[in-house]
């Protein structure tokens, strides 16, 4: 619009040369072709004259030459549609059908009542008097007896309403009530995938867009199936009326015969009928392919082919029972013989050809296999190394490898997302995981090794989906029962088709991949003390800013060994505390190296200067820690039985009194657990690390803290006391 608005004035300030523009207007024609470039380049201009152009042919009369195309029209318009609900991957993609549907029926409307006035005003002249297009339709499908004309037409209004048009109309109606009932619990995946690092802001985002849409979606074509509807009854009514009306007419006031009358409106008003109907048809078949194709993922027909010509033993069987059909007595043989050899050939190729791909993927996972290491040609020192983190899968998980991006499943992608999660919590650098396959390993199951030694395993289901009812209750779905490998809770492996209902009742549904980088989250959270090597150390140093790098030459080696702070890292990490803040632990480290050497109360001093971030860690959702405290009789019994010089203290208590505090504080945390509690064991500072040792032996996701870690602005709340 800004185009065309400044293009006047400037084409009326600049004058013409002399001779330019011939005589008789020639300028103006330019002008007019400028005109007419600038309009198409409009659409929304254009949309509003065609929805204009709509409501005026409901108004004004239409001569026939115009009512021919606007019929031509309309019926490629409705075969557009249909093609395009065909060859599109999924209904989203579509999503303007509703807005299409409502303006199909509105043009097929507007051109009935078009022709039912040119059928009453002109009907008398002859059966051309709407145009040869209903002329064509009518002669062609009546075949000059206006009897099958009458009946056709009303099989097509009945295949449309009842068959097509009901159908369509009641799966929108449930597609949009269960996709509705489905959004909170879909919400929840998402929030629970980007709270796993497995997707980031921007993924999230774009998922949430897409479950709105999708939403928006189902909910307008459950109101747009009503246009159908409508479309099919209106064009029942307008036929009635043009018969019943223009046999009036012809018989009344034009004078005509009533057996002439009655061939001659009939005649045009089953084909105004059977032009209407074949374009409504083909858009109401439209409409129920838009709304069954809700459980399809990619094209339709391939999916289609697929499922029904991908199964040999369906196809072989189909051809064994239409030979019998053939020989049976006063049944024709050619065509059940014909069609029993077409499904007899489909089902040898498809065996073939799923025989070959079988044989393909056997011999590329020879190929691919490592061949035995010759010990006579390898050097010796190769046998030295090993990795710090292996995944060994067995050769039916190959797939979770091979998953196509998009699908979000594949497993490579969701370890790197581990490790960029883990940087970003720990401050801990993940050493790369070797993913290998085992053919000792039974086809489903996983091993996950941590410096050669099994740290954890698994088995897994492949194509389905794991669920566990977040509540504790029995999993209430058809499937296998099996338990949870990385925390041990009751769990269930159903189909993916019952993924809407497993979220629709809260369960915690998770696809085997995620069931892999779970465990192997917590395994690695369980040993990155060990994983942190003196490498891994000199890294992370070199990694600090510019700034920092002189704080690093202040500490090391002239105040700490490289090693010493390696181990107090190791220490932090032990207790799952980040050392993401490096230049707070290195100034911790500076400070109590001045008065020890000790690397145990080294640690404990930097975990007073990380006071915030440990009590942060510990908040509970009321937005406070909860705390059981040691009473002081056990406070003074600790305080005692740490024996030794400073720089070497150790615990010596009598193996009685241990299991008597063992029992005590079992008893205590047990008690919170099942009041839904979560509390922290709060010591003294100077019995922390040994209260720490005993504890970590029978509870080690219990965290231990020491009154200088408590933060000053920090709420707390006592819970008990052991």
């Amino acid at each position: 619009m800004a185009e065309v608005t400044q293009s006047a004035p400037q084409a009326a300030a600049t004058p013409a040369p002399a001779g330019d523009a011939p005589e008789g207007g020639g300028g103006g024609g330019k002008n007019l072709l400028q005109g007419l470039g600038n309009l198409l380049k409009r659409g929304d201009l254009i949309f509003a004259l065609g929805v204009i152009g709509i409501l005026v042919v409901l108004i004004l009369p239409m001569p026939t030459w115009l009512l021919d195309m606007s019929l031509a029209f309309s019926i490629t318009f409705s075969v557009l549609i249909l093609m395009t609900a065909i060859f599109i991957e999924k209904p989203l993609d579509f999503n303007s059908f509703p807005t299409v549907l409502l303006l199909a029926t509105m043009i097929r409307l507007a051109l009935n009542l078009a022709s039912t006035r040119l059928i009453l005003a002109d009907g008398h002249t002859g059966t051309d008097a709407a145009g040869q297009v209903i002329q064509a339709f009518g002669g062609f499908v009546m075949q000059d007896n206006f009897v099958i004309g009458i009946i056709v037409f009303s099989i097509l209004v009945i295949v449309n309403f009842i068959v097509i048009t009901k159908g369509s109309g009641r799966i929108a109606e449930v597609a949009a009530r269960f996709t509705l009932d489905a959004m909170p619990g879909k919400q929840m995946a998402i929030d629970a995938d980007l709270s796993a690092g497995l997707i980031d802001e921007d993924d999230a985002r774009a998922r949430r867009k897409a479950l709105e849409d999708e939403s928006t979606f189902f909910g307008a074509m459950d109101g747009a199936s009503k246009f159908v509807r409508g479309d099919a009854i209106a064009g029942l009514l307008i036929t009635l009326i043009n018969v019943i009306g223009g046999m009036i007419i012809g018989v009344a006031q034009n004078d005509l015969g009533f057996s002439e009358a009655a061939d001659t409106y009939t005649r045009l008003t089953v084909g105004d009928g059977l032009v209407s109907q074949i374009p409504a048809l083909i858009v109401s078949t439209a409409a129920g392919m838009m709304v069954t194709k809700a459980g399809i993922s990619g094209p339709t027909e391939a999916t289609l082919f697929r499922q029904i010509g991908g199964q040999p033993k369906t196809m072989g069987l189909s051809s064994f029972l239409l030979l019998a059909l053939a020989v049976l007595p006063g049944i024709p043989s050619l065509p059940f013989i014909l069609l029993a050899a077409v499904t007899g050939t489909v089902a040898i190729v498809v065996a073939r050809r799923n025989r070959q791909a079988m044989e393909r993927a056997v011999q590329e996972m020879e190929e691919s296999a490592p061949e035995p290491a010759k010990a006579a040609e390898e050097p010796i020192a190769t046998a030295l190394r090993i990795d710090h983190l292996r995944l060994e899968l067995g050769y039916g998980l190959l797939s979770l490898i091979n998953a196509p991006p998009e699908s979000g499943q594949r497993l490579t992608d969701q370890i790197k997302a581990l490790r960029r999660q883990l940087a970003t919590e720990m401050g801990f650098i993940m050493p790369s995981v070797r993913i290998q396959d085992n053919m000792q390993l039974p086809a489903n199951t996983y091993v996950i090794r941590v410096k050669e030694i099994e740290a954890g395993r698994g088995d897994l289901r492949p194509g389905n989906l794991l669920v566990m009812d977040p509540r504790g209750e029995e999993i209430s779905l058809a499937g296998e029962k099996t338990v949870e490998p990385t925390f041990g809770l009751p769990a269930m492996w159903i189909e993916e088709s019952n993924r809407e209902e497993a979220l629709f009742r809260g369960y915690t549904v998770v696809d085997p991949a995620t069931v892999v980088t779970t465990h192997l989250t917590e395994i690695i959270k369980d040993n990155m003390d060990e994983l942190l090597s003196h490498s891994e150390t000199q890294k992370l140093l070199d990694e600090l800013d510019k700034e920092q790098q002189k704080l690093v030459e202040g500490i090391i080696p002239a105040a700490i060994s490289l090693g010493g702070l390696q181990r107090v890292l190791q220490n932090l990490l032990a207790e799952r505390v980040s050392v993401r803040d490096l230049p707070t632990i290195l100034e911790g480290v500076a400070e109590a190296c001045a008065t020890t050497r000790n690397v145990m109360m080294i640690t404990e001093h930097v975990r007073a200067r990380l006071a915030r971030q440990i009590s942060d860690s510990n908040i509970s959702e009321q937005g406070f820690i909860s705390l059981i405290t040691l009473s002081p009789q056990w406070e003074q019994a600790f305080a005692e039985s740490v024996v030794g010089p400073d720089d070497d203290k150790q615990l010596s208590m009598a193996p009685s009194k241990l299991q008597e505090f063992i029992g005590a504080l079992r008893n205590s945390f047990e008690r919170q657990a099942m009041m839904g509690e979560t509390p922290v064991l709060l010591t003294s500072p100077g019995i922390r690390p040994y209260v720490r040792s005993i504890v970590e032996r029978f509870r080690p996701m219990t965290v231990v803290m020491s009154q200088n870690e408590i933060h000053p602005k920090v709420k707390i709340k006592t819970v008990g006391q052991v």
